[in-house]
């Protein structure tokens, strides 16, 4: 297994300097609203938001199918202030050329992200994980869904991705509406229970 640098995070007593900490924002993504269109196989876009020690696992990658292009959408259970980005792609020219952030996007067609995204990236060809690519963190505050879209690679027929991991500070949706709607449920049968004793209640009293 290749080491590098970042492998010494064990020993940091600073969560910052351990990759598995910074790469974790996988485990708030929505994965059942997840979505990847033109993946050859169904459910594989998924597979690619994994735990950093497992991004080197070459079993689980997604490849387009009729193309080079792949458009994931990525829902979050919260609220994200993205910061960077870490793509590792397929083999030679199956490797992603470029990423295209979009913010809080619904999850439509390609024909739909003809428009300027919030960030472009020019991908280096990256077996390990080895390169971040900084987000505008300005664009990229309050993202409570992403959608990421690969339009070419470096000159195969299709795309590969074997991990795509995501640096950034989570917060938890609100819940409010749903307290207010909880607490204005519970007392309904309270009231009725009100309103039916009534009568005991006015020969108590």
């Amino acid at each position: 297994m290749a080491h590098h640098h970042h492998c010494h995070g064990e020993h940091d007593h600073d969560h910052a300097e351990d990759p598995a900490m910074l790469y974790s924002l996988y485990q708030k993504i929505d994965t059942e609203k997840l979505e990847c269109l033109n993946e050859s196989e169904e459910g594989s876009g998924k597979t690619v938001f994994k735990a950093w020690d497992d991004r080197l696992d070459k079993t689980k990658f997604v490849e387009s199918d009729v193309d080079e292009e792949l458009l994931i959408y990525v829902p979050f259970t919260g609220s994200v202030k993205l910061k960077g980005v870490v793509l590792i792609g397929g083999e030679d020219e199956y490797h992603p050329r470029e990423l295209r952030l979009f913010k809080n996007r619904p999850p439509l067609g390609f024909d739909d992200l003809r428009g300027e995204p919030d960030q472009s990236i020019q991908l280096s060809r990256d077996t390990a994980g080895t390169l971040e690519y900084p987000v505008k963190v300005t664009k990229f505050n309050g993202v409570t869904s992403l959608l990421m879209y690969i339009p070419s690679n470096l000159g195969a027929e299709t795309t590969k991705i074997y991990y795509i991991g995501l640096r950034g500070e989570f917060a938890q949706a609100q819940r409010q509406g749903i307290v207010i709607t909880s607490y204005e449920a519970r007392p309904n049968p309270a009231d009725h229970k009100t309103s039916d004793y009534n009568p005991v209640g006015g020969f108590v009293s």
